[in-house]
C-alpha cells in the first residue's frame, strides 16, 4: 500500500466531496504524510508498540464547551449528568496544543460534548487551526446561527459544518431534541448557505445529520427531500447509541440497518459488535476536554479514563506516557473488560 492510497483510505469516511478532498491534499505536507504512515504501521504492528517513537495522532477532537441549550435523552451534556464541571475552552490551551502537534494534525473536530457555538469565541478557535492548514469540522444544533454568526463561521475557514436535524416536523424533532425548535434549524441552515454564497466561499460544506431512532425513522425519506430543497451538500444517517439496551429501548429503530443493537433468542438485546481486541482510535486520534483532560475517545463522555492533563504536561508525554500505554495494552488484551468499550461503535456500522 502506497502512502497516498493509505491516506486516501483512512480519510475516505471523513471526506465526503471533492472540495474537502482537495483541501486535505493541498495541506498534506510531507511531515503529515510521513507521520500518518508511521502511525498506520504502528497500528498494524500493535504488539511491538514503541512508546518513545510513537507518532502523533493525525486527528483530534477538542471540546469548546460542555454547555448545551438542549436536553436530548441519550446525551449527558443535555441531561446535565456530568460529574465533571461545565466550562469553555481557553484560547491559550488551544494555542499551546497546536503549537506542539499542529504540524502533524490533519483533521480537527471542534466538538465533544455540548453545543460548540455557545462558546463566545468559537470562530476564532476554528480560524487558529485553519491558518495552520488543518481540516476543521464541527457539529451543531444550528440554534445559534444568524446573519452575523454565519458571516463569522464562513470567514473562520471552517471546512465542515454538521447540522443535527432529527425530524422534519416539530413533533418528531422535539421528541429527541428536547427544548429544540425545528424552525431554528431550518432558518440556520438557510442562513449559512446563503452567507456562503454571498461571500463566494466553497466552505463550510454543510451536511444534515439525521440520528435514526424509532420515533423518527418514518421521516428518513422526508429529510432527504428537505436537504435537497434547502441545498445542503449531503444528508448523513447515523445509528444511535443508547445506554440501557439489554431489555430493549424505545429509541432502537425497527429498521435493522439503522440499529446498533439486535435482539437475541433469549429476548435480551446486545450490540452488533464482536468487540475485537483492537482499536484504530487508540492509535490515530484522541480527545481533549475544554479544561485540558486528554481522554482516549468520544465514548469517554465523563472523562473517567483521564490519560493526563494537558498544560501540566506536554501532549507528547501524555500520548506516549504510562497511562496511555497501559490503556492500549489493556484494550489489546481484552477490550470487553473496559467499560467505555462495551457500548462502542468501533467495529459496528455508525453510518447507514
Amino acid at each position: 500500500m502506497t502512502n497516498v492510497s493509505f491516506t486516501t483510505s483512512i480519510f475516505a469516511v471523513m471526506l465526503a466531496d471533492f472540495q474537502e478532498t482537495r483541501f486535505l491534499f493541498k495541506h498534506l505536507s510531507s511531515r503529515r504524510l510521513r507521520n500518518a504512515w508511521k502511525l498506520y504501521r504502528s497500528f498494524k504492528n500493535q504488539n511491538r508498540f514503541e512508546t518513545r517513537e510513537h507518532p502523533m495522532p493525525v486527528a483530534l477532537s477538542i471540546e469548546p464547551t460542555t454547555a448545551c441549550n438542549l436536553g436530548c435523552p441519550e446525551c449527558p451534556s443535555g441531561l446535565k449528568k456530568f460529574t465533571r464541571p461545565t466550562g469553555h475552552l481557553k484560547e491559550n490551551l488551544l494555542d499551546n496544543l497546536l503549537g506542539e502537534i499542529g504540524e502533524d494534525l490533519i483533521y480537527l473536530t471542534f466538538y465533544f460534548q455540548g453545543e460548540p457555538f455557545i462558546h463566545p469565541k468559537m470562530n476564532e478557535l476554528i480560524a487558529k487551526a485553519n491558518q495552520r492548514g488543518i481540516f476543521t469540522a464541527t457539529s451543531t444544533n444550528a440554534h445559534f446561527i444568524n446573519d452575523k454568526s454565519a458571516s463569522a463561521i464562513v470567514n473562520s475557514g471552517l471546512n465542515r459544518l454538521i447540522i443535527s436535524i432529527d425530524g422534519t416536523t416539530q413533533e418528531t424533532y422535539s421528541s429527541y431534541r428536547k427544548k429544540g425548535k425545528l424552525e431554528k434549524v431550518i432558518s440556520g441552515t438557510k442562513t449559512i448557505l446563503a452567507k456562503r454564497k454571498e461571500l463566494k466561499s466553497i466552505f463550510p460544506r454543510v451536511y444534515f445529520q439525521f440520528l435514526v431512532v424509532k420515533p423518527n425513522e418514518h421521516q428518513i425519506g422526508d429529510v432527504k427531500k428537505l436537504g435537497k430543497e434547502l441545498g445542503v451538500d449531503g444528508v448523513h444517517f447515523k445509528t444511535a447509541q443508547v445506554y440501557d439496551y439489554e431489555n430493549g429501548n424505545a429509541l432502537i429503530p425497527t429498521i435493522n440497518k439503522y440499529a446498533r443493537y439486535e435482539e437475541g433468542k433469549n429476548g435480551k438485546w446486545s450490540i452488533k459488535n464482536i468487540l475485537d481486541d483492537q482499536c484504530w482510535k487508540m492509535w490515530h486520534s484522541a480527545v481533549v476536554t475544554w479544561d485540558g483532560r486528554v481522554v482516549p475517545c468520544c465514548f469517554d463522555k465523563d472523562a473517567t479514563h483521564e490519560m493526563g492533563q494537558f498544560g501540566e504536561e506536554s501532549f507528547k508525554s501524555i500520548w506516549r506516557g504510562e497511562a496511555y500505554t497501559n490503556f492500549r495494552s489493556a484494550l489489546l488484551k481484552s477490550r470487553s473488560e473496559i467499560e467505555i468499550c462495551k457500548n462502542c461503535s468501533e467495529g459496528t456500522k455508525v453510518w447507514a
